[in-house]
């Protein structure tokens, strides 16, 4: 995770199991990157470091840096992945927007976690220092309307008088963008405008029943959940699931199904 909010207090280990979708959709991310082995690489929002191992398979003769501004993310990941273990892989906490590093990396990747982000384009300016001349960028996050009928079920529910109040002066804690947004900031962070590739995609996150929708919710959503004192976070929970399912019904096999939306950023630094 990268976020810029309040510190919020990541259970990574219970994360790590309701993330089932943005894992799959990371391998399929990982797989555009076209690595030759020698690269060295920049894993943003690494989380539990388990895309970042896998990259660094397949960099034998380079290496990955994951970096996330949770110390439980990378206290798993470190866990997980001991320096002696992998000696191409390695760990810190960083803030996305403050990273300091200067043309160290022949790519930059990201997956699910620059939406945690409400301004980009000092993360933006970060990535383009950080990247050597001519390194990439390849970064994928929730876009504008992800989850759309999860936010307005969430919305209705704040404004109840059961909720209300634990919601005051609470603004939308995501940073979901378009190409329209984007592009001028790639350009102004200093990227090749004739690189830039951008693409915004409906995607189906399935979840296997009603208790891994659940679970996806207290883990992802905690912008929402940390308002609410912890004693009372599970009914939270339980109301937005049932409004929820009442509009939008498990499928004959019993799974939950949510409309998101995956933005695409690819550019080259000159």
């Amino acid at each position: 995770m990268v976020s810029e909010n309040p510190r919020y207090h990541w259970n990574a280990g219970d994360y790590a199991r309701h993330s089932d979708s943005q894992k799959k959709w990371g391998r399929e991310l990982m797989d555009k990157l076209r690595l030759s082995g020698d690269e060295y690489l920049l894993d943003i929002g690494c989380g539990d470091g388990k895309l970042s191992a896998q990259i660094a398979r397949r960099l034998p003769r380079g290496g990955v840096l994951g970096v996330d501004s949770s110390p439980e993310m990378i206290a798993l990941a470190c866990n997980r992945y001991p320096p002696g273990r992998s000696g191409n892989l390695r760990f810190a906490v960083m803030d996305a927007r403050r990273l300091g590093l200067r043309a160290s990396f022949d790519v930059v990747f990201s997956n699910a976690a620059l939406h945690w982000v409400i301004d980009h384009r000092p993360v933006l300016a970060e990535i383009h220092a950080a990247l050597k001349p001519g390194g990439r960028v390849l970064i994928q996050m929730g876009g504008r309307d992800n989850a759309a009928d999860v936010v307005a079920v969430i919305r209705e529910i704040m404004a109840t008088a059961q909720w209300r109040s634990f919601f005051k002066d609470f603004s939308f804690p995501y940073g979901f963008y378009g190409p329209g947004e984007y592009r001028p900031w790639l350009a102004a962070a200093g990227f090749n405008v004739r690189s830039i590739r951008l693409t915004l995609t409906p995607r189906d996150m399935v979840h296997e029943d009603v208790e891994k929708f659940k679970g996806w919710i207290r883990t992802t959503w905690l912008p929402y959940l940390q308002r609410v004192p912890r004693e009372r976070r599970e009914a939270f929970i339980d109301t937005v699931a049932e409004k929820y399912l009442q509009a939008f019904a498990p499928d004959e096999n019993g799974c939950v199904h949510v409309r998101m939306q995956r933005l695409e950023v690819a550019a080259v630094r000159p």
